[in-house]
């Protein structure tokens, strides 16, 4: 179920069903880099101003599943207009920002993106554009990242799946009139 806080902007209610944390794992192929397992955690935000905050930070996994080290990292802000388009000003820790652009789908929560404009640091790895495809699926957070450099032309790259991460204080706000004890409870 998406929830809508009273004091989000009204104009990132089609962005409602990103708010949350959310934690998952993927897969990351792309010609030149190492293939593997990631785990993430993604973080959407908002405090009430017309954006969305976001955080991601992605991390190799063992074949158990175990964090290896760090993979990469990136934070940003999200908007979206009357006419459902989407714009995301993103910075990744390589030393690359880019300027994204997309829009909601019709009647489902699913956002395509395409990079319009991409700056990067001397020592980043070379890179020229993307595309993302969010959808919010039973629940679930899942995405699909492509890339090109000046070498390959654009490809997947990196997908994840996510779910929602619930902190316990969320739930123990809305109970009320709990006993002491916690055993009368089950009485």
């Amino acid at each position: 179920m998406i929830e809508i806080p009273s004091d989000l902007h009204p104009e990132l209610v089609p962005l409602a069903f990103l708010l949350g944390n959310w934690q998952g794992a993927g897969v990351c192929d792309f010609p030149g880099a190492e293939k593997c397992n990631f785990g993430q955690e993604v973080t959407f935000s908002h405090d009430g101003r017309p954006f969305l905050e976001y955080t991601s930070r992605t991390w190799v996994l063992d074949s158990e599943g175990n964090k290896v080290r760090p993979l990469e990292s990136e934070s940003g802000y999200w908007r979206v207009g009357a006419d459902r388009k989407v714009e995301i000003v993103m910075s990744r820790d390589e030393g690359v920002v880019e300027v994204w652009y997309g829009e909601l789908a019709d009647k489902k929560p699913q956002i395509d993106l395409v990079t319009d404009a991409v700056a990067r640091l001397g020592s980043a790895s070379a890179y020229s554009g993307g595309k993302r495809l969010y959808g919010y699926v039973k629940g679930d957070l899942m995405w699909v990242g492509e890339k090109s450099t000046p070498e390959v032309p654009l490809r997947p790259y990196m997908s994840a799946h996510l779910k929602k991460v619930v902190d316990p204080r969320e739930w123990a706000k809305d109970l009320k009139d709990l006993p002491d004890d916690g055993i009368a409870f089950f009485k």
